[in-house]
């Protein structure tokens, strides 16, 4: 698949985010999407926060040689007050102008610095190229486990 197609799936994935949690209550965003998984809220957060340390990482790979990139406790900060409880309109908000700025970012770079490498101290040397299929996947995986759980629970 073409980078710009990638792009594109960043792009307008808070869109089709937003349009699978229309019209979810509280209870159902503080539904598991599976056994002892983490609630719709959460996964909304949780993307807000990962979609951020990605978009740093990214930066990060276009202008310095060769960073690490710090790794965190994804799982510690679903369970912090603002992943457990707070409204989803904030991360919601955060994902339309991360993923606009984000993908003008990558929308420009030169086809070489696509293989500029990274380093992640859990999961080794990466690329550019990389992240960019990493949190590709990343952000569609999570939207399944929405869209599925609201076709299980018939949310629909």
């Amino acid at each position: 698949m073409r980078h710009s197609e990638k792009i594109n799936r960043l792009r307008v994935l808070p869109r089709h985010l937003e349009n699978a949690l229309q019209g979810l209550e509280d209870a159902q965003l503080d539904t598991p999407y599976r056994s002892k998984g983490w609630t719709i809220r959460q996964v909304v957060h949780h993307l807000a926060d990962s979609h951020m340390n990605a978009y740093i990482r990214c930066k990060l790979a276009l202008t310095e040689e060769n960073p690490t990139i710090r790794p965190y406790n994804q799982n510690a900060w679903a369970e912090l007050p603002d992943g457990k409880t707070a409204p989803i309109d904030h991360s919601l908000a955060i994902l339309h102008a991360l993923h606009a700025r984000w993908s003008d970012v990558l929308a420009h770079v030169a086809e070489a610095d696509w293989k500029r490498p990274v380093f992640h101290p859990e999961n080794g040397p990466m690329s550019l190229e990389g992240l960019l299929d990493s949190y590709v996947t990343h952000g569609e995986i999570h939207l399944a486990q929405i869209t599925s759980l609201r076709q299980r629970m018939n949310w629909i």
